[in-house]
């Protein structure tokens, strides 16, 4: 289990994130919040690219940064803005990753083979990645994510810019993901979350605001997520 364990980040006066504390298990979880509010310095805290202020964060009873390699293993990370060679094809593209995190070379062939046919790329596996849609490229990111079997997948807006069909598309493969690992969703789309999150995080004024199911989140009150959205941000900040 990954625990946030009553988390400040502060850089200089600026408070980004206060007193945060959660439970990750298996499962889809959302963090739903506008731009601005605190997602994205979560993820960097749980991918050990920035370290809190004050509080910890622990994985199964230990803190992340004294498992050092050992967490980082475990962890596939979809960062906002995915680098890739342009030139390289989605096979050639894993393949070198999967020699960045030490996965043999026959070893990471069978694994690219069978996670470009997970996202859907199989057909594609030998195009250069430069003539790829943004759909497509954010799936090799997710197959990058992916090639060392991660107990938490972290993916951080990994819909901004995809037209409606590919985000259906996304959502899908997310979904089916998630039956045996933790997966971290950060976006502002109301739509990414509402029909694969168990449960929703929402961050207000640098706190954590809420976290639970979309049903409990709706209640007797609202037809939507989208409507407990704008309720809670108001109508400027609703990506549908």
């Amino acid at each position: 289990m990954l625990i946030v364990d009553n988390v400040t980040k502060k850089f200089g006066n600026f408070t980004a994130l206060q007193d945060v504390t959660l439970e990750f298990s298996n499962g889809v979880y959302g963090l739903l919040a506008p731009n601005g509010a605190g997602k994205t310095t979560l993820i960097k805290m749980l991918t050990t690219l920035i370290f809190p202020t004050k509080g910890q964060i622990l994985y199964d009873g230990v803190e992340i940064t004294k498992l050092d390699e050992a967490y980082r293993g475990i962890l596939g990370y979809l960062p906002q803005d995915f680098g890739f060679y342009r030139n390289y094809s989605p096979m050639q593209f894993l393949v070198y990753i999967a020699a960045l995190k030490g996965i043999d070379g026959k070893t990471a062939k069978s694994k690219a083979l069978k996670l470009l046919e997970v996202v859907a790329l199989l057909d594609v596996k030998d195009k250069k990645m430069r003539k790829f849609s943004g759909g497509m490229i954010q799936r090799v990111g997710i197959a990058q994510a992916m090639l060392n079997d991660p107990k938490i997948l972290i993916l951080d807006e990994p819909t901004a810019g995809l037209d409606p069909k590919e985000r259906v598309r996304f959502r899908n493969l997310i979904a089916s993901l998630a039956k045996d690992r933790t997966v971290i969703l950060s976006t502002h789309i109301v739509s990414d979350i509402e029909t694969i999150a168990d449960q929703v995080i929402m961050f207000k004024d640098h706190k954590l605001l809420c976290c639970d199911s979309p049903k409990a989140l709706k209640g007797d009150k609202f037809a939507s997520l989208e409507d407990v959205f704008m309720h809670i941000y108001g109508d400027d900040e609703v990506v549908a």
